[in-house]
């Protein structure tokens, strides 16, 4: 076990979470590649923009169900089973799609059954960070995944682009296949024999899931947590959805499209490397409040119609507030009860997803009475009005540690 970790090269030199690091963000890349391409095959096939963008979607929303149901499988099977066998899935998938010349629905159909167990295989992957890493170095290794996967998520997407455009959806579906096929491999010979978990494994896997996700969300400290984790990325997501349609309504060129959307990213990716790195673990949670406004605050300033340049570097900052996550990295390990650790992982993940699929929904529909620019300014307050929620949870949580 790594209690080191002043630097990220520290930290990638335990195996375990190499292994695990490797594989998941060469398997976020392949999934970008694929929700792209699928996107377009949909769309191609059907000419229906709205089958188009459930086709993107079809991954998230269903996780809400496995994440409930099925959390318990996160300590009960073998974590290297679990993580290799969730890519080859994932691989298989791809390839029945781009092969198996199936029907639109029953296409969404085996996305939407697949991502229902999409969470007991991010936790299992969380599980193991959490037991290879501690101290700070499992606060550093999450903020390099944090800034891996958000790299990873900007490859996936110019990747599928080419892909795409040079070898058609079906051909570039393949790409994603083998991008998480060599994924399963990683994690397979990465990772060390299996090790059964000390979770009871009698009884109904559905029955053992629900009772772990009541146990967990009873704890206060422990649902303010999530909600904490939960809540100010689903706003902001909400008000990332509505750049594109600001940017229309100020009149900008179509091309200034992608520079809006690329900047909270880059933020999110210089936040994570600063707060990380270079930030004190104790000053780390001392910040989270302050991150979180400033993940909210600048949102409002679209209101007055300000030069592009102000409006990037308002979004810049906004991702840069991401950060913040990082300070509740330790409290929230803390917290969770070693049998049902890797559930309430899988439970984090479950909730992240589901609502970060809500959030454009809400955001989209208050838009459509209010205008773009409002429902931004919208999102960024109610952000900036999570920070007390903040204070309470990392205080609450130290206690908890304590006793």
């Amino acid at each position: 076990m790594t209690t080191r970790g002043g630097t990220y090269a520290a930290v990638l030199a335990e195996p375990r979470f190499r292994a695990v690091f490797g594989s998941r963000v060469l398997s976020i890349a392949s999934e970008t590649l694929r929700i792209l391409a699928l996107s377009v095959l949909v769309y191609a096939v059907t000419g229906s923009p709205l089958l188009g963008a459930v086709a993107f979607g079809a991954g998230f929303l269903p996780q809400a169900i496995g994440g409930v149901l099925l959390g318990a499988l996160t300590d009960r099977l073998p974590p290297r089973r679990l993580i290799a066998g969730g890519y080859l899935l994932e691989s298989a998938t791809a390839v029945a799609v781009a092969l198996g010349r199936l029907p639109v629905g029953w296409c969404l159909a085996l996305v939407a059954a697949i991502a229902c167990l999409t969470p007991v295989f991010t936790g299992a992957s969380s599980r193991v960070v959490a037991d290879a890493l501690t101290g700070d170095a499992y606060v550093l290794g999450r903020s390099l995944t944090s800034i891996a996967s958000s790299a990873a998520q900007l490859v996936g997407l110019a990747a599928g682009g080419l892909a795409v455009a040079a070898l058609g959806s079906r051909h570039a579906l393949l790409v994603s296949a083998t991008g998480n096929l060599v994924a399963a491999a990683w994690a397979r010979l990465g990772l060390p024999r299996d090790t059964r978990s000390g979770a009871d494994r009698s009884g109904s896997a559905v029955r053992a899931s629900l009772r772990g996700s009541a146990t967990l969300l009873s704890d206060r400290t422990i649902r303010r947590l999530m909600l904490l984790q939960w809540l100010p990325p689903t706003l902001m997501t909400g008000a990332e959805a509505l750049l594109v349609p600001y940017g229309a309504s100020r009149g900008f060129a179509p091309g200034t499209a992608g520079l809006l959307l690329a900047a909270p990213p880059v933020g999110m990716l210089a936040g994570d490397l600063i707060v990380g790195r270079f930030v004190r673990p104790a000053t780390r949670e001392r910040l989270v409040p302050a991150l979180i406004v400033l993940g909210g605050a600048p949102l409002p300033v679209l209101l007055t119609r300000p030069p592009l340049a102000v409006i990037v570097l308002a979004l810049v900052l906004c991702g840069a507030g991401s950060a913040f996550a990082l300070g509740l990295q330790r409290p929230f390990l803390d917290a969770l009860p070693g049998p049902v650790r890797g559930q309430g992982f899988a439970l984090l993940s479950t909730g992240l997803m589901t609502l970060q699929g809500l959030g454009p929904l809400a955001a989209g529909a208050l838009a459509t009475w209010t205008g773009p620019a409002v429902a931004i300014a919208v999102a960024g307050a109610l952000a900036v009005g999570t920070f007390s929620l903040a204070q309470y949870s990392t205080d609450a949580s130290s206690s908890h540690a304590a006793t």
